[in-house]
């Protein structure tokens, strides 16, 4: 079955993400401006967390996440999600952790990253037939940045969007149901850590964009640009107005996420003046697309 492109009440959006935190990190003030405006969000999230080490000092000292991580992580998950005004729901996978050493360790056995693509996809290729997203956002090849889980986020995403529609793949996986578009999330877009660092800059406060933005230049053999995207913007969703709230999901992960660190450095008010969307490449569209977009789901309305 295929999305007609009349509107249909309620639109559906399903965001896949690796990890819990994912969601509110990468497009969840786009999430909450949908949700908000009547459209039915739903964020598929693939792994528990459970390897995820405390990045916020003040937990350090919390007797939960040491003895149970996964357990804490659904907790915040939960409080992030109602904050959102989203539903979400787990496919089951246990985190693959990110390695670190010279070799890099294999990564432990029966973990996300591991699985056979059709074992890892198939969750969320049911959860599609069942849900029927009209649009679906995931990362890009790289995962957005290179962590084994959001690789395999991506890959399953992709395969759940080209299988979901066709009725002999993922036999006894429900009733197919085709996606008519595929998004790509820029949350750490070059243009976007631009416009915030100078703009921060030309306040006189101190950017923590420096670093990244150097690491880039450094990679241009001219000195003057960041590389180009392998998937450039396509599609910029105005949703200024929802960035506390985003702040505050981001926030409820506590265990991940330093209240006095990155995410925060630039003040909601400064980043609507600035930069007021949040990035997407629409990689694949069934319904006709005229680009640029400012909807994620302009010819379906």
């Amino acid at each position: 079955m295929t999305a007609s492109s009349n509107s249909q009440v309620p639109l559906r959006l399903l965001a896949v993400h690796a990890h819990p935190d994912d969601e509110s990190s990468k497009g969840a003030a786009t999430m909450a401006m949908y949700a908000s405006a009547g459209v039915d969000v739903l964020v598929a999230t693939c792994t528990d967390g459970s390897r995820g080490d405390i990045q916020n000092p003040a937990m350090e000292g919390v007797p939960h996440p040491k003895r149970d991580m996964a357990g804490a992580r659904r907790l915040e998950m939960q409080q992030a999600a109602a904050i959102l005004g989203i539903k979400q729901r787990w496919l089951g996978f246990v985190d693959s952790g990110l390695p670190e050493g010279d070799p890099l360790p294999p990564l432990p056995a029966g973990s996300f990253a591991t699985l056979p693509l059709q074992q890892a996809a198939a969750p969320l290729v049911r959860l599609v037939r069942s849900f029927k997203p009209h649009v679906i956002l995931s990362y890009d090849e790289n995962g957005g940045y290179p962590h084994p889980d959001h690789i395999m986020a991506h890959r399953v995403a992709v395969e759940a969007f080209e299988a979901a529609g066709d009725p002999e793949r993922y036999p006894g996986a429900g009733e197919a149901w085709e996606p008519s578009k595929l998004y790509y999330d820029r949350a750490f877009s070059p243009e976007r850590f631009r416009a915030l660092h100078f703009a921060l800059e030309e306040a006189g406060l101190q950017s923590p964009y420096a670093e990244r933005l150097a690491a880039w230049l450094e990679s241009d053999a001219e000195g003057h640009t960041p590389p180009p995207a392998a998937h450039p913007t396509t599609t910029q969703v105005d949703c200024g107005d929802f960035f506390e709230m985003r702040d505050d999901a981001l926030r409820a992960h506590r265990t991940q996420v330093d209240p006095l660190g990155f995410f925060f450095a630039v003040s909601p008010d400064m980043q609507r003046r600035v930069w007021p969307w949040e990035d997407y490449s629409l990689i694949h569209s069934r319904v006709p697309s005229e680009l640029p977009e400012k909807d994620l789901f302009a010819g379906l309305r």
